[in-house]
């Protein structure tokens, strides 16, 4: 039963990744693109949750935490230049 969960949940979040891909590149302004990066993000960090249950190991939710941290900061980064025009102050 878990098998079929897995499979489902990780067949899903495929399909949100290629909506994604899709709002990415065809996203009428800047800030539905940024959207776009980031839910890719968030639905990377599933898929590789998923991948380490399915796998049954540990190595795949620390890079999952290492994935969310950086993609917070570009978020930050690439928004903060979108609204002001520079990064570093």
């Amino acid at each position: 039963m878990l098998d079929i969960a897995l499979w489902t949940s990780m067949a899903l979040v495929v399909a949100a990744l290629l909506l994604n891909v899709y709002r990415l590149t065809i996203g009428p302004d800047m800030p539905d693109r940024i959207l776009a990066l980031d839910t890719m993000y968030v639905n990377s960090i599933a898929l590789i949750v998923l991948m380490g249950l399915w796998l049954n190991t540990k190595t795949y939710f620390e890079s999952a935490l290492l994935i969310a941290m950086l993609g917070f900061i570009s978020t930050v980064a690439v928004c903060k230049y979108l609204l002001r025009g520079d990064i570093i102050e």
